[in-house]
């Protein structure tokens, strides 16, 4: 790619995707990550599959438990919904252009709302597996960002408080915390968790923190949510396995993407359709 911070290879990939769907424009982007697989079924009447390896700047997912496609989505308010169902994870090797390829080429498609969602462990000991909450600040321990340039973008309201607030509409007991991205794809050690825990961490994980900068960057409204798929390293004494990070995804499925339908439905009652 050229130096364009990855606009490029987004518009085109947006392009692509505008024209396969035949949808000019989306609204609202929404990423699935492990556990949430399944979620636009809910959310609205799928209109248009795309597998992503089609898509330029794409490739097919490689971790079980994403769907592994892109999908156009007509909500019930008449609003668009790019879903997002392959991942690409900075651990990969792939470079951090082909980590927020997807939530730019959301952006090039004219979504301004971000929806970010992850399969992660916990460090609190009372947020056992199955449990959802926001993401109210995070930590990247990647030592990398996906921003090029002297381009100095402001994350004090990254995951953005109004969005927060909708999502509080819809469930008053949904918690909040902050997510610290490791690089992966090793799980962390009983001591990276405690060091984690200090720096203020309720939640550890491999993705997310690079694409909700990306999102902002972009001038997209970021909601970050977080699936409690097991208690991080050193908090309980079981062995951490990505099927149990499958298993915990599968059980708080239906709950959790009743959830997210209606918060998504919630965020566009007030905004008229274009």
């Amino acid at each position: 790619m050229n130096f364009d911070n990855g606009r490029q290879s987004a518009a085109q990939a947006a392009q692509y995707i505008a024209d396969i769907t035949g949808v000019p424009r989306h609204d609202i982007a929404l990423t699935l990550g492990s556990g949430w697989n399944g979620t636009e079924n809910l959310i609205g009447e799928t209109t248009a599959e795309i597998p992503a390896g089609e898509v330029p700047g794409f490739s097919a997912s490689a971790v079980a438990g994403h769907g592994g496609k892109i999908a156009s989505v007509l909500l019930p308010s008449g609003h668009r919904a790019l879903v997002l169902g392959a991942r690409t994870h900075y651990y990969e090797g792939k470079g951090v252009r082909a980590v927020v390829h997807g939530v730019r080429t959301a952006a090039a498609a004219g979504a301004k709302i971000c929806i970010l969602t992850n399969g992660c462990g916990s460090t609190v000991p009372e947020w056992s597996p199955g449990t959802a909450v926001l993401i109210r600040d995070h930590l990247n321990l990647t030592a990398v960002s996906p921003i090029e340039g002297a381009n100095f973008t402001d994350l004090t309201d990254l995951y953005t408080s109004r969005l927060r607030q909708i999502a509080h509409s819809v469930d008053p007991d949904l918690p909040e915390g902050v997510y610290a991205q490791f690089p992966g794809p090793h799980y962390e050690t009983p001591a990276e968790v405690r060091m984690a825990r200090i720096l203020g961490a309720d939640l550890v994980g491999m993705s997310t923190a690079l694409e909700a900068i990306a999102a902002r960057e972009a001038g997209m409204e970021v909601l970050g949510i977080s699936l409690v798929t097991n208690h991080a390293a050193g908090i309980s004494a079981e062995n951490l396995s990505h099927a149990e990070v499958l298993a915990a995804g599968e059980a708080a499925r239906g709950r959790i993407s009743k959830l997210l339908a209606d918060i998504i439905g919630r965020i566009f009652e007030e905004i008229p359709c274009r």
